[in-house]
């Protein structure tokens, strides 16, 4: 993978992240209410997992290969 495919790869990586602390302040804060809305907290929660699911993908394209 050449150097802009690395640049690329990793300001995904970045957005992921952020999106993903977005998330988890969003969670944190439906929470805190004392009647909160269960579909979107589910909804939430789901597309967090989604998203580490993806950092972790990406992440471990960025790990060369030893065997070549």
């Amino acid at each position: 993978m050449d150097d802009p495919d690395l640049n690329t790869l990793r300001e995904r990586i970045a957005e992921l992240r952020t999106e993903h602390r977005d998330l988890d302040l969003a969670v944190a804060s439906l929470s805190a209410d004392p009647w909160p809305d269960q579909l979107r907290l589910t909804r939430f929660k789901k597309r967090k997992l989604q998203i580490k699911d993806a950092i972790a993908r990406l992440e471990s394209m960025l790990i060369p290969d030893l065997g070549a």
